[in-house]
Protein backbone atom coordinates (compact mmCIF):
# COMPACT_ATOMS: atom_id res chain seq x y z
CA UNK A 1 0.00 0.00 0.00
CA UNK A 2 2.76 2.42 0.96
CA UNK A 3 4.69 1.62 -2.19
CA UNK A 4 1.63 2.40 -4.31
CA UNK A 5 1.09 5.69 -2.53
CA UNK A 6 4.77 6.49 -2.95
CA UNK A 7 4.53 5.73 -6.64
CA UNK A 8 1.58 8.07 -7.01
CA UNK A 9 3.43 10.76 -5.09
CA UNK A 10 6.49 10.33 -7.28
CA UNK A 11 4.35 10.56 -10.41
CA UNK A 12 2.70 13.78 -9.24
CA UNK A 13 6.07 15.29 -8.31
CA UNK A 14 7.34 14.55 -11.80
CA UNK A 15 4.21 16.14 -13.32
CA UNK A 16 4.69 19.25 -11.23
CA UNK A 17 8.33 19.48 -12.24
CA UNK A 18 7.31 19.26 -15.89
CA UNK A 19 4.92 22.17 -15.46
CA UNK A 20 6.77 24.74 -13.29
CA UNK A 21 4.36 27.54 -14.22
CA UNK A 22 1.56 25.87 -12.26
CA UNK A 23 3.80 25.57 -9.20
CA UNK A 24 4.91 29.20 -9.54
CA UNK A 25 1.32 30.42 -9.80
CA UNK A 26 0.23 28.36 -6.79
CA UNK A 27 3.02 29.76 -4.62
CA UNK A 28 3.21 33.33 -5.87
CA UNK A 29 -0.46 34.14 -6.49
CA UNK A 30 -1.49 34.58 -2.81
CA UNK A 31 1.51 36.85 -2.17
CA UNK A 32 0.85 38.87 -5.31
CA UNK A 33 -2.82 39.36 -4.42
CA UNK A 34 -1.94 40.38 -0.86
CA UNK A 35 0.54 42.98 -2.12
CA UNK A 36 -1.71 44.33 -4.87
CA UNK A 37 -4.78 44.72 -2.67
CA UNK A 38 -2.79 46.18 0.21
CA UNK A 39 -0.96 48.69 -1.95
CA UNK A 40 -3.69 49.73 -4.38
CA UNK A 41 -6.88 49.88 -2.31
CA UNK A 42 -7.09 53.14 -0.44
CA UNK A 43 -9.92 55.46 0.44
CA UNK A 44 -7.56 58.15 1.71
CA UNK A 45 -7.09 61.31 -0.34
CA UNK A 46 -3.58 62.70 -0.47
CA UNK A 47 -1.95 65.10 -2.93
CA UNK A 48 -5.19 65.81 -4.78
CA UNK A 49 -4.46 68.13 -7.71
CA UNK A 50 -5.39 71.72 -6.81
CA UNK A 51 -5.85 74.66 -9.17
CA UNK A 52 -6.29 78.24 -7.95
CA UNK A 53 -8.34 81.03 -9.51
CA UNK A 54 -7.44 84.01 -7.31
CA UNK A 55 -9.28 87.17 -8.32
CA UNK A 56 -8.37 88.98 -5.11
CA UNK A 57 -4.56 88.57 -5.19
CA UNK A 58 -4.17 89.89 -1.66
CA UNK A 59 -2.10 88.80 1.31
CA UNK A 60 -5.19 87.22 2.84
CA UNK A 61 -5.96 85.19 -0.28
CA UNK A 62 -2.34 84.02 -0.56
CA UNK A 63 -2.40 82.87 3.06
CA UNK A 64 -5.56 80.87 2.41
CA UNK A 65 -4.06 79.33 -0.73
CA UNK A 66 -0.90 78.28 1.12
CA UNK A 67 -3.01 76.47 3.72
CA UNK A 68 -4.16 73.90 1.12
CA UNK A 69 -0.80 72.33 0.15
CA UNK A 70 0.43 72.66 3.75
CA UNK A 71 -2.42 70.42 4.88
CA UNK A 72 -0.91 67.46 3.00
CA UNK A 73 -4.19 66.68 1.27
CA UNK A 74 -3.67 68.86 -1.80
CA UNK A 75 -0.91 69.41 -4.34
CA UNK A 76 -0.77 72.74 -6.12
CA UNK A 77 -0.65 72.20 -9.89
CA UNK A 78 -1.90 75.31 -11.68
CA UNK A 79 -2.61 79.00 -11.33
CA UNK A 80 -5.68 79.91 -13.38
CA UNK A 81 -5.69 83.27 -15.15
CA UNK A 82 -8.92 83.00 -17.16
CA UNK A 83 -12.24 81.45 -16.24
CA UNK A 84 -12.29 79.26 -19.34
CA UNK A 85 -9.25 77.38 -18.05
CA UNK A 86 -11.37 75.86 -15.28
CA UNK A 87 -13.39 73.64 -17.60
CA UNK A 88 -10.29 72.50 -19.48
CA UNK A 89 -8.48 71.45 -16.31
CA UNK A 90 -11.47 69.54 -14.94
CA UNK A 91 -12.27 67.92 -18.29
CA UNK A 92 -8.73 66.60 -18.63
CA UNK A 93 -8.63 65.42 -15.01
CA UNK A 94 -5.63 67.68 -14.35
CA UNK A 95 -7.33 69.21 -11.31
CA UNK A 96 -9.56 67.56 -8.72
CA UNK A 97 -10.38 70.82 -6.96
CA UNK A 98 -10.47 74.39 -8.21
CA UNK A 99 -10.49 77.05 -5.50
CA UNK A 100 -12.08 80.31 -6.63
CA UNK A 101 -11.42 83.38 -4.49
CA UNK A 102 -13.56 86.40 -5.43
CA UNK A 103 -12.12 89.87 -5.96
CA UNK A 104 -13.72 91.30 -2.80
CA UNK A 105 -12.47 88.55 -0.46
CA UNK A 106 -9.95 90.61 1.57
CA UNK A 107 -12.14 93.71 1.48
CA UNK A 108 -15.05 91.88 3.11
CA UNK A 109 -12.77 90.38 5.73
CA UNK A 110 -11.45 93.85 6.58
CA UNK A 111 -15.00 95.16 6.99
CA UNK A 112 -15.98 92.24 9.21
CA UNK A 113 -18.46 90.99 6.62
CA UNK A 114 -19.07 87.43 5.47
CA UNK A 115 -16.59 86.45 2.77
CA UNK A 116 -17.27 83.58 0.39
CA UNK A 117 -15.01 81.28 -1.59
CA UNK A 118 -16.05 78.68 -4.14
CA UNK A 119 -14.74 75.14 -4.63
CA UNK A 120 -15.32 73.38 -7.95
CA UNK A 121 -14.85 69.63 -7.61
CA UNK A 122 -14.47 66.84 -10.14
CA UNK A 123 -17.39 64.53 -9.27
CA UNK A 124 -16.27 61.63 -11.47
CA UNK A 125 -15.55 59.72 -8.26
CA UNK A 126 -18.41 60.62 -5.95
CA UNK A 127 -16.87 59.13 -2.79
CA UNK A 128 -13.58 60.95 -3.37
CA UNK A 129 -15.38 64.16 -4.28
CA UNK A 130 -17.16 64.14 -0.93
CA UNK A 131 -13.86 63.64 0.90
CA UNK A 132 -12.16 66.41 -1.09
CA UNK A 133 -15.07 68.78 -0.40
CA UNK A 134 -14.85 68.01 3.32
CA UNK A 135 -11.11 68.65 3.41
CA UNK A 136 -11.49 71.94 1.55
CA UNK A 137 -14.25 73.15 3.88
CA UNK A 138 -12.20 72.20 6.95
CA UNK A 139 -9.14 74.09 5.66
CA UNK A 140 -11.17 77.22 4.95
CA UNK A 141 -12.82 77.14 8.35
CA UNK A 142 -9.47 76.61 10.05
CA UNK A 143 -8.13 79.64 8.19
CA UNK A 144 -11.16 81.68 9.25
CA UNK A 145 -10.62 80.80 12.91
CA UNK A 146 -6.91 81.65 12.69
CA UNK A 147 -7.56 84.91 10.83
CA UNK A 148 -10.14 86.12 13.31
CA UNK A 149 -8.47 84.92 16.50
CA UNK A 150 -9.12 87.39 19.32
CA UNK A 151 -11.92 89.18 17.51
CA UNK A 152 -15.12 89.75 19.44
CA UNK A 153 -17.27 88.84 16.47
CA UNK A 154 -15.52 86.52 14.08
CA UNK A 155 -16.56 87.20 10.48
CA UNK A 156 -17.45 83.82 8.92
CA UNK A 157 -16.07 82.58 5.65
CA UNK A 158 -18.55 80.50 3.70
CA UNK A 159 -17.66 77.82 1.18
CA UNK A 160 -19.85 77.34 -1.87
CA UNK A 161 -19.24 73.88 -3.32
CA UNK A 162 -20.14 72.96 -6.87
CA UNK A 163 -19.66 69.45 -8.23
CA UNK A 164 -18.96 69.00 -11.93
CA UNK A 165 -19.93 65.99 -14.11
CA UNK A 166 -21.90 64.19 -11.38
CA UNK A 167 -23.90 66.83 -9.56
CA UNK A 168 -26.25 64.35 -7.80
CA UNK A 169 -23.11 62.56 -6.47
CA UNK A 170 -24.60 59.19 -7.46
CA UNK A 171 -21.98 56.46 -7.30
CA UNK A 172 -23.75 54.48 -10.02
CA UNK A 173 -22.96 57.25 -12.51
CA UNK A 174 -19.23 56.53 -12.30
CA UNK A 175 -19.31 52.83 -11.32
CA UNK A 176 -21.28 51.68 -14.38
CA UNK A 177 -19.05 53.41 -17.00
CA UNK A 178 -16.07 51.89 -15.23
CA UNK A 179 -17.71 48.46 -15.28
CA UNK A 180 -17.65 48.55 -19.08
CA UNK A 181 -13.87 48.28 -19.02
CA UNK A 182 -13.81 45.67 -16.25
CA UNK A 183 -16.39 43.37 -17.87
CA UNK A 184 -14.66 43.43 -21.24
CA UNK A 185 -11.36 42.69 -19.53
CA UNK A 186 -12.86 39.80 -17.57
CA UNK A 187 -14.69 37.49 -19.96
CA UNK A 188 -13.25 37.82 -23.51
CA UNK A 189 -9.62 37.15 -22.42
CA UNK A 190 -10.77 34.20 -20.32
CA UNK A 191 -12.51 32.64 -23.31
CA UNK A 192 -9.69 33.26 -25.78
CA UNK A 193 -7.02 32.15 -23.29
CA UNK A 194 -8.37 28.63 -23.74
CA UNK A 195 -8.48 28.80 -27.53
CA UNK A 196 -4.95 27.68 -28.42
CA UNK A 197 -4.38 25.68 -25.21
CA UNK A 198 -7.44 23.53 -25.96
CA UNK A 199 -5.98 22.62 -29.33
CA UNK A 200 -2.62 21.88 -27.75
CA UNK A 201 -4.20 19.48 -25.27
CA UNK A 202 -6.31 17.73 -27.89
CA UNK A 203 -3.46 17.54 -30.39
CA UNK A 204 -5.41 19.28 -33.15
CA UNK A 205 -2.85 22.08 -33.19
CA UNK A 206 -0.57 19.72 -35.12
CA UNK A 207 -2.85 20.11 -38.11
CA UNK A 208 -2.29 23.88 -37.94
CA UNK A 209 1.46 23.40 -37.84
CA UNK A 210 1.50 21.35 -41.05
CA UNK A 211 -1.01 23.57 -42.88
CA UNK A 212 0.01 26.50 -45.13
CA UNK A 213 -1.68 29.05 -42.83
CA UNK A 214 0.62 31.72 -41.44
CA UNK A 215 0.80 32.60 -37.74
CA UNK A 216 -0.75 36.06 -38.13
CA UNK A 217 -3.63 34.57 -40.13
CA UNK A 218 -4.27 31.96 -37.47
CA UNK A 219 -4.19 34.53 -34.64
CA UNK A 220 -6.45 36.93 -36.57
CA UNK A 221 -8.89 34.12 -37.31
CA UNK A 222 -9.02 33.30 -33.60
CA UNK A 223 -9.46 36.94 -32.57
CA UNK A 224 -12.25 38.11 -34.86
CA UNK A 225 -15.12 35.81 -33.70
CA UNK A 226 -14.46 36.56 -30.03
CA UNK A 227 -14.10 40.27 -30.76
CA UNK A 228 -17.49 40.31 -32.49
CA UNK A 229 -19.07 38.52 -29.52
CA UNK A 230 -17.45 40.95 -27.07
CA UNK A 231 -18.57 43.97 -29.11
CA UNK A 232 -22.22 42.91 -29.09
CA UNK A 233 -21.86 42.09 -25.40
CA UNK A 234 -20.78 45.70 -24.88
CA UNK A 235 -23.75 47.00 -26.86
CA UNK A 236 -26.13 45.02 -24.65
CA UNK A 237 -24.40 46.24 -21.50
CA UNK A 238 -24.62 49.84 -22.68
CA UNK A 239 -28.34 49.47 -23.44
CA UNK A 240 -28.94 48.02 -19.99
CA UNK A 241 -26.99 50.85 -18.35
CA UNK A 242 -29.01 53.51 -20.16
CA UNK A 243 -32.43 51.90 -19.72
CA UNK A 244 -32.03 50.20 -16.36
CA UNK A 245 -29.67 52.45 -14.40
CA UNK A 246 -30.63 55.64 -16.28
CA UNK A 247 -27.00 56.64 -16.73
CA UNK A 248 -26.78 60.07 -18.41
CA UNK A 249 -24.87 59.78 -21.69
CA UNK A 250 -23.31 63.17 -22.45
CA UNK A 251 -21.00 62.50 -25.40
CA UNK A 252 -20.76 60.86 -28.82
CA UNK A 253 -22.13 57.34 -29.19
CA UNK A 254 -20.10 56.77 -32.38
CA UNK A 255 -16.88 57.71 -30.59
CA UNK A 256 -17.75 55.39 -27.72
CA UNK A 257 -18.41 52.46 -30.07
CA UNK A 258 -15.15 53.17 -31.90
CA UNK A 259 -13.22 52.98 -28.63
CA UNK A 260 -15.08 49.77 -27.76
CA UNK A 261 -14.07 48.16 -31.06
CA UNK A 262 -10.39 48.88 -30.37
CA UNK A 263 -10.63 47.68 -26.78
CA UNK A 264 -12.33 44.35 -27.55
CA UNK A 265 -9.57 43.44 -30.02
CA UNK A 266 -7.06 44.34 -27.33
CA UNK A 267 -8.72 42.16 -24.68
CA UNK A 268 -9.21 39.09 -26.88
CA UNK A 269 -5.62 39.52 -28.08
CA UNK A 270 -4.40 39.40 -24.49
CA UNK A 271 -6.24 36.13 -24.00
CA UNK A 272 -4.66 34.65 -27.11
CA UNK A 273 -1.21 35.82 -26.02
CA UNK A 274 -1.70 34.02 -22.71
CA UNK A 275 -2.81 30.86 -24.54
CA UNK A 276 0.39 30.81 -26.60
CA UNK A 277 2.65 30.71 -23.54
CA UNK A 278 0.78 28.11 -21.47
CA UNK A 279 0.29 24.36 -21.84
CA UNK A 280 -2.84 23.66 -19.80
CA UNK A 281 -6.28 25.22 -19.61
CA UNK A 282 -6.04 25.57 -15.82
CA UNK A 283 -2.85 27.61 -15.97
CA UNK A 284 -4.27 29.67 -18.84
CA UNK A 285 -7.36 30.51 -16.74
CA UNK A 286 -5.28 31.42 -13.69
CA UNK A 287 -2.96 33.66 -15.69
CA UNK A 288 -5.92 35.29 -17.45
CA UNK A 289 -7.45 36.15 -14.08
CA UNK A 290 -4.15 37.40 -12.69
CA UNK A 291 -3.12 39.49 -15.71
CA UNK A 292 -6.48 40.88 -16.81
CA UNK A 293 -9.31 40.74 -14.27
CA UNK A 294 -7.35 41.65 -11.15
CA UNK A 295 -5.51 44.65 -12.70
CA UNK A 296 -8.77 45.90 -14.22
CA UNK A 297 -10.23 46.11 -10.71
CA UNK A 298 -7.21 47.54 -8.95
CA UNK A 299 -5.21 49.59 -11.45
CA UNK A 300 -7.73 51.08 -13.85
CA UNK A 301 -9.37 53.70 -11.65
CA UNK A 302 -12.58 51.65 -11.70
CA UNK A 303 -13.38 51.95 -7.99
CA UNK A 304 -10.40 53.74 -6.49
CA UNK A 305 -8.88 56.90 -7.99
CA UNK A 306 -5.38 56.39 -9.32
CA UNK A 307 -4.13 59.66 -7.81
CA UNK A 308 -4.76 58.26 -4.30
CA UNK A 309 -2.34 55.36 -4.87
CA UNK A 310 1.38 55.40 -4.02
CA UNK A 311 3.52 56.80 -6.83
CA UNK A 312 4.95 53.40 -7.80
CA UNK A 313 1.43 52.01 -8.12
CA UNK A 314 0.40 55.01 -10.23
CA UNK A 315 3.25 54.28 -12.64
CA UNK A 316 2.27 50.61 -12.66
CA UNK A 317 -1.25 51.45 -13.85
CA UNK A 318 0.10 52.62 -17.22
CA UNK A 319 0.75 48.97 -18.12
CA UNK A 320 -2.92 48.02 -18.28
CA UNK A 321 -5.29 48.93 -21.14
CA UNK A 322 -8.35 49.04 -18.87
CA UNK A 323 -7.06 52.32 -17.44
CA UNK A 324 -7.20 54.04 -20.84
CA UNK A 325 -10.57 52.60 -21.83
CA UNK A 326 -12.19 53.62 -18.55
CA UNK A 327 -10.78 57.13 -18.96
CA UNK A 328 -12.39 57.19 -22.41
CA UNK A 329 -15.77 55.85 -21.25
CA UNK A 330 -16.03 58.26 -18.33
CA UNK A 331 -14.82 61.13 -20.46
CA UNK A 332 -17.47 60.47 -23.12
CA UNK A 333 -20.36 59.38 -20.91
CA UNK A 334 -19.93 61.65 -17.88
CA UNK A 335 -18.10 64.70 -19.22
CA UNK A 336 -19.21 64.71 -22.86
CA UNK A 337 -15.67 65.36 -24.10
CA UNK A 338 -14.53 64.32 -27.57
CA UNK A 339 -11.49 63.15 -29.46
CA UNK A 340 -9.79 66.52 -29.01
CA UNK A 341 -9.13 65.57 -25.38
CA UNK A 342 -9.18 61.77 -25.55
CA UNK A 343 -6.85 61.20 -28.52
CA UNK A 344 -3.87 60.19 -26.32
CA UNK A 345 -5.90 57.35 -24.78
CA UNK A 346 -7.09 56.25 -28.23
CA UNK A 347 -3.53 56.17 -29.59
CA UNK A 348 -2.26 54.19 -26.62
CA UNK A 349 -5.07 51.65 -26.98
CA UNK A 350 -4.30 51.27 -30.69
CA UNK A 351 -0.59 50.81 -29.98
CA UNK A 352 -1.36 48.36 -27.17
CA UNK A 353 -3.63 46.30 -29.45
CA UNK A 354 -1.02 46.20 -32.22
CA UNK A 355 1.69 45.16 -29.74
CA UNK A 356 -0.46 42.37 -28.31
CA UNK A 357 -1.29 41.04 -31.78
CA UNK A 358 2.39 41.12 -32.78
CA UNK A 359 3.45 39.36 -29.58
CA UNK A 360 0.80 36.64 -29.93
CA UNK A 361 1.83 36.07 -33.56
CA UNK A 362 5.50 35.88 -32.63
CA UNK A 363 4.79 33.38 -29.86
CA UNK A 364 2.76 31.11 -32.12
CA UNK A 365 5.22 29.13 -34.18
CA UNK A 366 4.59 26.28 -36.54
CA UNK A 367 5.86 23.84 -33.95
CA UNK A 368 4.67 22.58 -30.60
CA UNK A 369 5.49 25.25 -28.02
Amino acid sequence: MKSLIGAVIGKEVREIRRDPITLWVAIALPLVLLYLFGAALSLDVKDAALAIYDLDKSEQSRTLIEAFPHSGYFRYVHQIHEEREIGRLLDRGQARLVLVIPADFSEKLARGQTAAVQTLIDGSFSATAMVVAGYAAAIVQSYAMEHTRGAAHAPPITVETRVWFNAPMKSVNYIVPGLFGVILMAFPPLLTALAVVREKESGSVQQIFVSPIRPYQFIAGKMIPYAVIAFFEMVMILAAALLWFRIPFQGSLALFLGATAIYVFCTVGLGLLISTITRSQLVAMLLALLLTLMPSFLFSGFLFPIFTMPMMMQIYTYLFPARYFIEITRGIIMKGVGLELLWPQFLILLAYTAAVFAAATARFRKKVA
